[in-house]
């Protein structure tokens, strides 16, 4: 610990934004890096406080993140790299879209500010890259076997990183045409310019690591077919299935699951053709639009809409308005149930609290208004009950209605189906050690845990590519027909 007194020195400060009139303009990246004598005085507010709770239940990846910090105080870049780089794969993806519970978790919370733990774990990924520090590793020899991974989200891109270092031949399957799962179409280039996800595939290619594009395992491969040409598999298809929303109108054109919204918005940036107007557009320009949920991809789509030129943007959230500041049913080192608010809100977004949409008007087809009334929560027998407040109800103008409402579980049609999987009570996958109820069959991230943060993703791959190297270690080789031919079973 360089600086013991350092917590008591420094403030925290916070990562700075471009102006709201610049950045709702364009679609770059909106935060302002700290320089780097601010970023030394942050990493000194590292306290060394014995037991880190950052580190301890804060991480899902457990980062080591007193010895970072202290790392970057001492100026020490390139160790602070090789450390962060030991436990999270992808630290310039969580650096920037992580939520940071490492934070909510840090000593320092309890009674004063956390330190910037997200922005220093940042600030070292993007100096290994300007360093060239980052590069391929590649595995003294290879083991002859075969590894599909199907899905290249956060957590089958870390599991065929993990794999491929291990010296296993590594193929990555996506239906998208590129690769990156919700990394590369879920998540809005002003959260993460997809360029960096770009750069990390190059060290996965060099590496070893087989991408295939535009191909739907369970459509184009069947699961026969995968299991006779490779020795494990791992599912890491996410957690597909959008929650609907259930009220008369819900049908109409004009009603769109978010993913959908946000793919499209992500190709057009990427200079895919699709269009800003006509039938298959979902485009907020000139438009009212109403977000139905209150989290994260919520957040997204305001952010979205209002870049795209809408005439208003409204969010409504079912659950009530959280507390401001501490909330006594979350303390620390838990994650805090607080009022939070986005860079995207602050861009000009009306948000609603405990709002249940009962209906949305059409006309000739197309949504024209959404109807709904305010709720209360009543803790009963059975637990939190809602209850409709008489004489609540409003309408507001929707020519847009974007549904953030979550996701069910993982898509159960094609390879669930196929291998006759467990599900457990929620439609999740049921894994023992990462393996599920059929031999050689791994899951992991979102299909198994349902959807959740990217770090839990990213450190749920790794865990499962320990397991599958250990079962292929100790699983006696069996015959495997000749390699599947992607090309031709399309």
């Amino acid at each position: 610990m360089g600086n013991p007194t350092g917590f008591l020195k420094y403030p925290r400060v916070d990562v700075g934004h471009r102006p709201v009139e610049e950045r709702i303009h364009d679609w770059r990246e909106i935060d302002l890096p700290l320089a780097e004598r601010i970023l030394n005085e942050q990493a000194a507010r590292c306290m060394d406080c014995g037991i880190p709770f950052c580190h301890m239940s804060g991480c899902p990846v457990k980062n080591r993140i007193p010895e970072f910090n202290d790392l970057v105080y001492r100026g020490k870049w390139r160790e602070a790299a090789d450390n962060l780089h030991s436990t999270n794969n992808f630290p310039e993806i969580t650096g920037r879209v992580c939520p940071a519970p490492c934070e909510a978790a840090c000593t320092l919370s309890i009674n004063s500010q956390p330190v910037t733990i997200k922005h220093i774990e940042y600030q070292i990924a993007e100096r290994a890259f300007a360093e060239k520090w980052v590069r391929p590793i590649k595995p003294a020899q290879r083991t002859g076997k075969r590894v599909a991974i199907i899905g290249s989200g956060p957590a089958g891109l870390a599991a065929a990183q993990q794999l491929c270092r291990l010296g296993h031949e590594v193929i990555v399957f996506e239906k998208s045409d590129r690769i990156g799962g919700l990394l590369r179409y879920g998540i809005p280039d002003f959260k993460l310019e997809k360029h960096i996800i770009d750069r990390r595939l190059e060290q996965m290619v060099a590496e070893g690591v087989h991408f295939e594009p535009n191909v739907w395992v369970g459509r184009d491969i069947t699961a026969d077919e995968l299991r006779r040409s490779f020795h494990a598999i791992l599912l890491a298809m996410g957690a597909g299935k959008p929650r609907p929303l259930t009220v008369p109108g819900a049908d109409a054109k004009g009603v769109h699951f978010a993913m959908d919204y946000l793919t499209q918005q992500n190709r057009r940036i990427a200079g895919d053709p699709v269009p800003t107007t006509g039938p298959e557009a979902i485009y907020a320009k000139d438009k009212h639009v109403v977000v139905i949920g209150g989290g994260d991809t919520g957040s997204d789509c305001v952010g979205t809409a209002i870049r795209q030129g809408a005439k208003s943007v409204l969010q409504i959230e079912i659950l009530p308005k959280p507390p401001e500041g501490k909330n006594p049913e979350t303390p620390w080192p838990l994650w805090p149930r607080i009022m939070r608010t986005s860079t995207s809100h602050e861009e000009g977004c009306v948000r609603r609290w405990s709002v249940l949409t009962k209906a949305l008007s059409v006309k000739d087809g197309h949504v024209t208004h959404l109807h709904a009334c305010e709720v209360e929560w009543i803790r009963g027998p059975k637990g939190w009950e809602m209850r409709e407040k008489p004489g609540t109800d409003f309408t507001v103008p929707a020519d847009l209605v974007l549904l953030a409402m979550g996701f069910l579980h993982v898509e159960h049609d094609g390879l669930v189906q196929q291998f006759g999987l467990q599900l457990d009570q929620r439609g999740n996958v049921v894994v023992k050690k990462w393996m599920t109820s059929v031999p050689g069959v791994f899951a992991a991230g979102d299909a198994v845990k349902g959807a959740s943060l990217v770090v839990h993703a990213i450190n749920q791959g790794r865990e499962a590519a320990r397991a599958i190297h250990e079962w292929l270690c100790t699983e006696p080789s069996l015959p495997r027909e000749t390699v599947l031919s992607v090309a031709t079973a399309r």
